[in-house]
């Protein structure tokens, strides 16, 4: 009868345990995707690929094809100022995840010589909730 009433309780504490705090739960869908954006600083200006992305998160990698260390430089409209990679040197190659919105962005290398890239994003793209295998 022990051995009942034992194994009867520990079986009620594990079913009250799992019942939860009673609070709700946003399923809340989530982000797009990251997609991938490549740069390269070249000496007459910065070159991306590709131009026109929709809005959500971006993994940008860029190689520095000039002859001394640059940063990549990510800014909203015409600003010289937002996100940025380490320094990158010559021949190197870095990257800078960011979360971009609608709108127009300046991709520019530390150096005012080289000519900066525009990035425009359009509407967000889609969840990637039912999408399988996302990190």
């Amino acid at each position: 009868m022990r051995k009942l009433s034992l194994g009867a309780l520990s079986g009620f504490v594990l079913f009250v345990a799992g019942c939860g705090g009673g609070g709700s739960y946003a399923n809340n869908p989530r982000p797009a995707a990251p997609i991938t954006v490549t740069a390269a600083i070249r000496p007459d200006g910065v070159v991306i690929s590709p131009g026109r992305i929709g809005a959500g998160p971006i993994v940008l990698i860029a190689t520095n094809l000039t002859s001394s260390s640059q940063e990549l430089v990510v800014g909203q409209g015409t600003s010289a100022t937002g996100d940025s990679t380490g320094p990158i040197n010559p021949q190197g190659v870095g990257q800078l995840k960011v979360d971009v919105n609608p709108g127009h962005y300046t991709i520019s290398a530390s150096r005012r010589s080289v000519r900066p890239a525009i990035l425009a994003v359009g509407k967000p793209r889609p969840s990637a909730q039912n999408d399988l295998l996302q990190p």
